[in-house]
């Protein structure tokens, strides 16, 4: 089912948004700074590409005490969205090979 959030995205990119997504470390800002896509919308994307089940367990553990998705219940000495060996996130850009 396609709609208007994920009609803009190609399919590796809705890959990469769901998979930052499942990601207990991955801060909604993370995807909103890669992919301009507030938390709100990330919730409508999830919702409408996996199974009910799968919305379902995702959405607990994302407001349970486990996930640190929301930046309020990470640790303020984590200041950054990325490993500090990682290289520089280009605004999701495929560099050339």
């Amino acid at each position: 089912m396609k709609d208007s959030t994920t009609a803009e995205f190609t399919e590796r990119q809705l890959d990469r948004i769901i998979e930052m997504a499942w990601e207990d470390r991955t801060p909604f800002e993370a995807i909103e700074y890669q992919f301009s896509l507030p938390e709100k919308e990330v919730i409508k994307l999830m919702r409408s590409n996996l199974k009910e089940s799968s919305f379902k367990r995702w959405r607990k553990r994302v407001n349970s005490g486990v996930s640190q998705k929301h930046l309020k219940k990470r640790n303020p000495d984590i200041t950054r969205f990325k490993c500090s060996r990682q290289k520089a996130i280009s605004g999701n850009k495929i560099s050339k090979r």
